[in-house]
């Protein structure tokens, strides 16, 4: 097939809870070819898999769903292919409630493909019977030791599923759990024909979609110099112009808010970032330290040099597992010596439960005073030594849930019988919640099949 010498490929979605703007503005503010959604992170793998124990229709992420009743005009009118996650751990629920979605809208004839493969939860006891332990990344423990708490397990599938669903005329690709790069790259690689040992272009395509995977982060926001940011109300979320040799330009739709620069881009290139040199992903390596940014335009930032090597033999599972409770509650002390009545609710706090025969030991217990410099613990930065209010959030962990939900009774009573100006307490008493553990793990690929559907709404 003919490749095109330039594609425009969009991330409007961060996270799931970023916002639905994002997308429905990208879709309508200027030309994309490809609309990239990002909704996966570990702890919601493990909700979403919960989510789909109690009901085999649910499971996945229902924002991509009203993104699609939104946008479906323009995303057909216009062409514009749509590469997401959003499957979570049940992708064909996704589908179906998408399709369902399209034919509300009135538009037939749409082809979405689902890519499975990723969700190894119901194949743990098969995997570590046939000799893979799971081992803890962190801690070298093998995965039996928490096995009977596991709730979820996926791995990080790499960028070539999404290719060939695009090479077979998906417009929509819904994903479960892959990296968040591959959102990215899976187009490139279909539009642009790069083969799987062409590791300088899948570095490009990945360092790119690095760049843009946290939404507006590149464009401006969570910047450090904020203030240079204009109209953050109505930022504009990133998008890359890629060419067939890998490189590519980042910016964002002409008038939107926000900014473009080296600056902003290197604030977001070097988030969650392991070697810098030695970027791993399941379709290739990469080097970060390779890529060089030069600012063309306004909002327009060329990136190129990446270099890349071959990936391992292994990809990376992510892992949750049930790891105890926790209860978190917050009280606003307002008035005269507001700090010193927090650290006087907090002991009142502690001293009720221990009478009560409930104790907890100094690292299950969380006591923090927002106003009094919490955020910059051991950093000397200028703060108010006598803050007129603080907010105390304190709370606890452990096994026992009895005894964590103990500890929930004792917050409320300080607003009679504490010290004066305590307010803030309409959410009522904090109850136990579950902790949910990351297992981070490795595991070979060719124990992994992955799977390509293609259906039309």
């Amino acid at each position: 097939m003919a490749h095109k010498d330039k594609v425009l490929v969009a991330n409007g979605q961060g996270f799931w809870g970023d916002s639905l703007l994002g997308p429905i503005r990208l879709c309508r503010e200027g030309p994309i070819d490809y609309l990239t959604l990002d909704y996966l992170a570990e702890v919601t793998m493990s909700i979403l898999q919960k989510q789909f124990l109690r009901d085999p229709k649910v499971g996945f992420a229902t924002d991509f769903v009203r993104m699609i009743e939104r946008t479906a005009p323009e995303l057909v009118g216009k062409g514009i292919k749509v590469v997401a996650n959003a499957g979570g751990v049940n992708p064909m629920a996704c589908k179906d409630a998408t399709i369902a979605a399209l034919r509300s809208r009135g538009f037939g004839g749409v082809k979405v493909a689902v890519v499975e493969g990723d969700n190894i939860y119901g194949q743990l006891d098969e995997l570590l019977a046939a000799g893979e332990q799971l081992k803890n990344m962190d801690s070298g423990a093998p995965l039996a030791s928490v096995r009977a708490r596991v709730s979820s397990a996926n791995v990080y599938l790499g960028a070539f599923p999404t290719a060939e669903a695009l090479d077979r005329g998906a417009q929509i690709v819904i994903t479960g759990r892959g990296t968040d790069p591959g959102l990215v790259l899976g187009p490139l690689i279909h539009e642009f024909g790069w083969k799987r040992d062409e590791y300088d272009k899948l570095a490009a395509g990945t360092i790119a979609g690095h760049i843009v995977e946290c939404g507006a982060q590149c464009t401006g926001g969570n910047y450090v110099d904020w203030r240079a940011v204009e109209n953050m109300a109505l930022i504009g979320y990133p998008i890359v112009e890629a060419a067939p040799d890998g490189t590519f330009v980042v910016t964002k739709h002409a008038g939107t808010g926000g900014l473009v620069t080296p600056r902003s881009i290197l604030h977001q290139l070097v988030y969650e970032m392991g070697d810098p040199r030695n970027y791993i992903g399941p379709d290739c390596t990469a080097d970060f330290t390779s890529i060089r940014m030069e600012q063309v335009g306004p909002d327009r930032v060329r990136c190129s040099g990446a270099r890349g090597g071959a990936p391992t033999p292994t990809y990376k599972v992510s892992i949750s597992y049930q790891d105890g409770w926790k209860a978190l509650g917050q009280l606003t002390i307002s008035g005269p010596d507001a700090l010193d009545k927090a650290k006087l609710c907090a002991e009142i706090v502690w001293r009720r439960l221990a009478y009560d025969g409930v104790t907890f030991s100094d690292d299950q217990k969380l006591v923090e005073f927002v106003g009094a410099n919490v955020c910059h613990a051991g950093i000397d930065v200028p703060h108010a030594s006598d803050p007129s209010e603080v907010v105390l959030r304190i709370g606890v962990k452990g096994a026992d849930k009895a005894k964590i939900d103990r500890f929930g009774y004792e917050l409320v009573p300080l607003v009679t019988s504490g010290p004066p100006g305590v307010t803030g307490f309409a959410g009522g008493r904090p109850h136990a919640t579950e902790i949910i553990g990351f297992w981070p793990a490795l595991m070979k690929k060719d124990r992994v099949a992955t799977k390509v559907s293609l259906f039309e709404s």
